[in-house]
């Protein structure tokens, strides 16, 4: 298999930084070939605080991913996600000149491209443009337009924004690796690369990824992406909550969370009790486990009240058949669907990425911790494959010659996952300001 089909993933989270080698197999599950992963010391709520610590992180991580995996990295797709992103419709379209030859992949790019030329707050910029459904001449519910006849050729697309500076810290920070970045790709739209089913997204259903700093929401419906949104809550404030709330350490209130939190008080008995290690020769701290599940439902009712907002704030409340999926680090805490369904009233679950992996792949990796690094994967291979594809759409077939031998060798040879195109609106957003 050519080092082209193979697809780095970087999630630069707010615990940790994870890289992911990844390609699929002949099966279409994802093989794992290796992957890193270190604590996140530069980042807070999914934004570089520290370039220089982030920076380190990143070394770390995808040294390690390169040595398991033996894959000389260089490109890599990053995660984007942090209180800053924000999501609106908007319906574009272009008239074209002759009406009587057939839409072509050039029309449906010119149209996407067109969207990235909208005026936006200053300070902020649009880091991705995903296409729902075309409509050509006022006919909706078109999914692919290439090839087909029309006068008018208009779109309805889902738009992602963030805050510039905080795009270009993330670009920054990677390139100062030495790597380049192939795509910012929105988190909770990885996330559900990994977890969902196409069943789920046409029936509707929400995504809710429960990180470090923040929690990501992705609502699907009919196929399609209807709604994002990012909470600036995750799991390192309910932490936070706990040390405050026992008086321990950061480093005790996080163990005690991870192996004996719950989100539901009325799960624990009164007498359960778990000794904490005293400071320096003082004597141990006993901790009630329901006074511990008391502060954690508290906070996991805050969060779960912020989801169902954002549910009801995108009208697609009465729509979503499937329910909810949990993922990301926090879905582990234990009741937390119980809590969630009570609150909401929607069925829920928890999201694992293991449905779309390969046996052999190491356990860990099917944790619901790492459904965001994994769907990176996937989306990345998603995007590339559709870049390839315009690519040979738009390119006339070309006669074989005695050039070509070199050209597969140079493709052998050459670094992971360089598209043909590069996306290009990648390189334009950050070079004005010469970071590249």
């Amino acid at each position: 298999m050519k080092t082209s089909d193979i697809i780095v993933s970087l999630d630069i989270g707010t615990t940790k930084i994870a890289a992911i080698v990844g390609r699929r197999n002949e099966h279409g599950k994802i093989e794992i070939l290796g992957h890193g992963r270190t604590e996140s010391i530069g980042v807070k709520r999914g934004v570089v605080s520290n370039i220089e610590n982030t920076v380190n992180s990143i070394h770390i991580a995808i040294d390690e991913a390169s040595k398991k995996s033996g894959v000389n990295i260089k490109y890599v797709n990053v995660g984007i996600a942090g209180q800053h992103i924000k999501s609106l419709q908007h319906r574009g379209g272009i008239i074209r000149e002759n009406y009587e030859d057939e839409i072509s992949q050039h029309d449906v790019d010119r149209l996407l491209n067109n969207m990235y030329n909208l005026n936006m707050s200053p300070g902020e910029e649009i880091i991705d443009v995903i296409p729902q459904e075309y409509i050509i001449d006022n006919e909706q519910g078109i999914k692919e337009p290439v090839g087909m006849l029309g006068n008018s050729l208009e779109a309805n697309f889902h738009i992602i924004i963030g805050q510039t500076t905080a795009a270009k810290n993330i670009y920054k920070c990677v390139t100062k690796t030495g790597l380049e970045v192939v795509d910012l790709i929105l988190e909770p739209i990885a996330s559900a690369q990994s977890v969902l089913s196409e069943e789920e997204k046409e029936a509707g259903v929400v995504l809710v990824d429960i990180g470090g700093g923040t929690t990501d929401i992705a609502i699907f419906q009919d196929g399609i992406i209807r709604h994002t949104a990012v909470i600036p809550f995750g799991g390192d404030v309910i932490t936070e909550d706990v040390k405050e709330g026992c008086t321990i350490i950061r480093k005790h209130a996080e163990e005690l969370k991870v192996k004996f939190g719950s989100s539901l008080a009325s799960e624990n008995r009164d007498d359960e009790i778990v000794a904490i290690p005293g400071l320096r020769g003082r004597p141990p701290k006993e901790i009630s486990l329901k006074n511990l599940a008391n502060i954690i439902q508290a906070r996991m009712e805050e969060i779960v009240e912020h989801i169902y907002y954002e549910i009801k704030n995108s009208g697609y409340e009465k729509k979503l058949i499937a329910g909810i999926v949990l993922t990301g680090g926090g879905a582990l805490l234990k009741h937390l669907p119980q809590l969630t369904e009570f609150i909401t009233g929607m069925d829920t679950r928890i999201g694992y990425p293991n449905e779309y992996l390969a046996k052999d792949v190491p356990e860990e990796l099917a944790s619901p911790m790492y459904a965001t690094s994994i769907g990176l994967v996937i989306e990345g291979m998603d995007r590339y494959n559709k870049e390839k594809e315009n690519y040979l759409k738009m390119e006339k077939p070309q006669e074989v010659d005695e050039e070509t031998p070199e050209k597969d060798e140079e493709i052998e040879s050459d670094a992971i996952n360089k598209p043909v195109s590069f996306l290009k609106k990648i390189q334009d957003f950050f070079e004005k300001d010469g970071l590249s």
